[in-house]
């Protein structure tokens, strides 16, 4: 297909991918030419007469797959975010090809000889800092790809890895398809009742996408605990809502996942680790199974205990309205009612004061600007994915030109649930590309005429993901395998939390929380009272987050040829019974049916990352606050020594850098109310 818009470079600013011209026709021979191209460069860096070099095998190797790079990046931008029934039968189809060709690649035993010889006189090569680091990825990333196993290892783990990436997109498929089917339907606006006009109004334009004019449809968001259990007064409807969450794609994803989790852990073995967490956290900033699990044992005890005391008072309340035992579906509304009469806070009544418009540039957008002098400019001529993806260029505070910022805010049906960031172009010196970056969210579409009103937690999952989006941008790295967010990833979400700081911040909040009607600004006393009940409902949310992390690596610390699990749903209970946080009204942020983080999106053993990846963040936020020093200058500290360096340099080193002292767990502690 010659006019494959894959087959070379886009002509657009940045090397922006041609979305007018691509089609669903076009990945299949993108991908096959793709990896055929790569796989020819390979053999030929492999065959070279001449002796390895860093240049003739490691930048070689860099520069290799160029278009199997451009329509990987696309086509699983577009799966997450814009899918159909044609692009996942090709994630079906091209995930296990792509497995394959990745032990091409990495078991390629002529490669590896050339990269070990290379490795084993790294400090005789006269190698920069960010070369040396490279070399040294890149003999780890091929060791632990299972470049030294015999012929019978290689030939099985081939099958493990084939075998496992089919699964990761039979989950991703099942996951969509089981939260489309268990979306909420209703007959009436009134069954409603209790959630804000907008939000009402949100699900009835819901419906209407949907195919189902006349009805209110609530859609399942990722996570169990939906939004809209704050706030309905229909009780059967709160159970019918959670029930519909929680039990969804345990049928289809429940056996899966346990399979995904055995051959894990037979991949673990072969590769001389005693589970597949051990594997995977040998090569994170943690280091070893012990020292997460000590992490996480630390907190069970204080935030089960916050939780309890919660709970007490939420019983409470719940009395009051005859409702003699609380359950799950009961929680987050009398916990909005006993923040309403303990903090005097309405959050349905601030939703007017978040706009989306006025929080992304008067927000967002304006922090990244305080800190870092980043000057935002709308390019309506350049076309995104969807009419939904909206494409910024972003300029530099000496007034150059960075790269480009596509905002993509809106829940629909082609997309998954959740928020994320992607990259579409990655930053690099050595291929002269500077970043293009994704935000998704999933908001719901207003009806027409009608803003977008956030919630408290939405802002912040926008100030959260535009972190990533920072962390993607502002990557100066000369070796694209550094590029931005490519760190380990129990710290990778470290400066997408960071940047979460800003939006309390008095001096950004106060330019971007007014009344949408009237511009009036919020009270800051509100703010205030908001932030003490957040604290307050610390013990949930650390709960049932803790619950998701320790199923995550309950199913990943199970050794090879352990008893087949059978009942997923059994394993569940057992494992949150062992671990102390089996608390009836709190389930997990995450269970096993729809637990895409680990068993299809590249979080498997590493669920544990985000309060990991906390620690830091609450000490570099506390540094942000009382290190002495102006916001900008702060800000350029901590963009040139940690957010530019991506992963050419050892993150915890990055952080030090930053801080000037090893980090410690007390601000942490004290953040969620466990010191």
């Amino acid at each position: 297909m010659s006019d494959n818009p894959f087959f070379s470079p886009s002509t657009l600013v940045y090397e922006l991918p041609p979305f007018a011209e691509i089609r669903e026709e076009h990945y299949r021979p993108a991908f096959e030419q793709g990896m055929a191209e790569q796989l020819a460069e390979v053999a030929a860096i492999a065959a070279d007469p001449e002796p390895p070099t860093f240049d003739n095998t490691v930048v070689a190797l860099e520069r290799s797959g160029a278009v199997l790079r451009r329509v990987s990046a696309a086509f699983f931008n577009q799966d997450s975010s814009d899918t159909t029934p044609g692009i996942q039968r090709l994630d079906a189809e091209i995930s296990p090809l792509l497995a394959a060709h990745h032990d091409a690649v990495h078991l390629d035993p002529a490669l590896f000889a050339r990269l070990d010889a290379l490795h084993a006189r790294r400090h005789e090569l006269g190698l920069d800092a960010e070369s040396l680091r490279l070399l040294e990825r890149r003999h780890t990333a091929f060791v632990r790809a299972g470049a030294r196993l015999d012929a019978d290892g290689q030939r099985r783990l081939r099958e493990i890895n084939t075998q496992l990436a089919a699964d990761g997109a039979a989950f991703r498929k099942n996951t969509h398809e089981a939260s489309l089917a268990g979306a909420v339907a209703v007959d009436s606006a009134a069954a409603l009742d209790g959630l804000p006009a907008a939000a009402v109004a949100n699900a009835a334009e819901n419906a209407r996408a949907l195919g189902q004019g006349g009805q209110w449809v609530l859609s399942l968001k990722n996570f169990s605990n939906q939004s809209e259990l704050a706030h309905l007064t229909d009780r059967a409807l709160r159970e019918r809502l959670l029930t519909a969450s929680l039990r969804r794609g345990l049928d289809t994803n429940g056996p899966l996942a346990a399979r995904m989790a055995a051959l894990r852990a037979e991949r673990a073995a072969l590769l001389g680790h005693p589970t597949h967490a051990a594997y995977v956290v040998a090569d994170e900033t943690a280091g070893t199974v012990e020292a997460v699990g000590a992490m996480l044992g630390r907190l069970v005890g204080p935030a089960v205990a916050n939780a309890q005391r919660e709970a007490a008072d939420l019983a409470a309340a719940a009395a009051a309205d005859g409702v003699t035992e609380l359950a799950a579906h009961d929680w987050a509304f009398y916990a909005e009612k006993v923040r309403a009469e303990r903090y005097d806070v309405d959050t349905a009544a601030l939703r007017p004061y978040f706009e989306l418009e006025r929080v992304l540039r008067d927000g967002v957008f304006y922090a990244a600007n305080l800190a870092y002098g980043l000057r935002f400019e709308e390019r309506p001529e350049l076309t995104a994915y969807h009419p939904d993806a909206r494409v910024f260029e972003v300029f530099d505070a000496d007034g150059s030109a960075l790269g480009l910022f596509i905002g993509d805010f809106f829940a629909r049906e082609s997309k998954c649930g959740g928020a994320w960031m992607n990259e579409l172009v990655p930053q690099s010196r050595l291929l002269g590309t500077r970043p293009v970056v994704v935000n998704n969210l999933n908001i719901a579409h207003p009806a027409a005429g009608e803003p977008a009103l956030l919630s408290w937690d939405e802002v912040r999952t926008l100030f959260h993901e535009f972190g990533h989006a920072l962390h993607g941008l502002f990557s100066d790295v000369r070796y694209p395998s550094f590029a931005g967010t490519e760190v380990p990833r129990d710290f990778v979400e470290f400066p997408s939390q960071v940047n979460e700081m800003w939006m309390v911040r008095p001096e950004v909040l106060a330019h971007y929380a007014r009344h949408h009607v009237t511009g009036e600004p919020l009270d800051t006393g509100v703010v205030e009272r908001m932030l003490a009940a957040e604290n307050y409902g610390q013990g949930f949310r650390t709960v049932e987050y803790l619950a998701a992390a320790l199923l995550d690596w309950a199913w990943h610390t199970l050794p090879a040829g352990a008893e087949p699990v059978g009942d997923a749903e059994e394993f569940e209970a057992r494992v949150l019974a062992e671990a102390g946080v089996a608390v009836a009204a709190v389930p997990p942020r995450y269970r096993t049916g729809y637990f895409n983080h680990v068993f299809s999106n590249g979080y498997s053993a590493g669920y544990y990352a985000y309060i990991w990846s906390e620690v830091l963040d609450a000490e570099t936020v506390e540094w942000f606050g009382s290190n002495g020093r102006p916001v900008r200058e702060s800000g350029e500290l901590f963009r040139a020594e940690l957010l530019s360096r991506g992963g050419s340099r050892d993150a915890l080193e990055c952080v030090r850098a930053v801080l000037g002292r090893e980090p410690s767990i007390e601000p942490l502690l004290v953040r969620r109310g466990l010191e």
